[in-house]
């Protein structure tokens, strides 16, 4: 068995047990409930992957879910299936965040497919999720804001600088390959690309420079290493 969490919420109770049983056949954990006031109590005491959402439910319908869903579980991914196949009713799925959309009747494997699809994606987005903020010596480098603390001055970096001075930090006291490094700031790798890379490593040398535990070395053919000493 997989350790995937999936929160269902239909209130037809025959395709709510049908779906239920090919979830779990397909080894997925389920958790069942038959309207969005019993789902929101659920998501409050288990975390899960996915939601699965049905639109027209008693009380709180699907639309009004999956706004709760966004405004308290952020980070939760959710597909609607539902019989409603109008196209206002697609676009509002959408625009509320929906994954897909996925009409009654529906092949199981079809929905099996996207089910994985969606996993996969949110597991990588977990996975490449920026830090709020680096600790770096004396420096403390806010990385979606794109800006570098020290001594009470804050200074603010342009993309391509924030961008890789996090590629230093994942890479700290170790060496990060030049060309992998290009073609992760650029999308591929040149010799013009290259010369701007090492510009901006000149330029995180300079702003970096109050802290002498902090080191941007050259490693001959092949690199940089951010060498970052810890403080006694």
């Amino acid at each position: 068995m997989n350790n995937n969490r999936i929160l269902l919420v239909e209130d037809d109770a025959a395709l709510g047990m049908l779906l239920m049983d090919f979830l779990e056949s397909s080894h997925y954990l389920v958790s069942w409930k038959r309207d969005g006031l019993s789902a929101i109590d659920q998501l409050k005491k288990q975390s899960y992957d996915l939601c699965l959402l049905d639109i027209s439910m008693p009380g709180m319908d699907g639309f009004s879910l999956a706004r709760q869903i966004k405004l308290q579980f952020k980070q939760l991914p959710f597909l609607f299936i539902t019989a409603r196949g109008l196209k206002q009713d697609k676009l509002k799925a959408y625009e509320l965040g929906a994954e897909d959309y996925i009409l009654k009747p529906f092949d199981p494997d079809e929905l099996e497919c996207k089910i994985q699809v969606i996993l996969r994606r949110s597991k990588n987005d977990t996975k490449n999720k920026l830090p709020d903020m680096i600790e770096l010596g004396l420096y403390t480098f806010y990385v979606l804001r794109q800006e570098l603390s020290f001594d009470n001055t804050i200074i603010k970096l342009t993309e391509k600088e924030s961008q890789i001075l996090l590629l230093l930090c994942n890479h700290q006291n170790k060496v990060l390959r030049r060309d992998d490094a290009v073609k992760q700031v650029y999308g591929k790798s040149d010799y013009f690309l290259g010369r701007s890379f090492d510009v901006f490593i000149s330029r995180l040398r300079k702003l970096l420079k109050d802290d002498p535990d902090i080191l941007i070395e050259n490693v001959f053919k092949v690199g940089f290493i951010m060498r970052v000493t810890e403080k006694a």
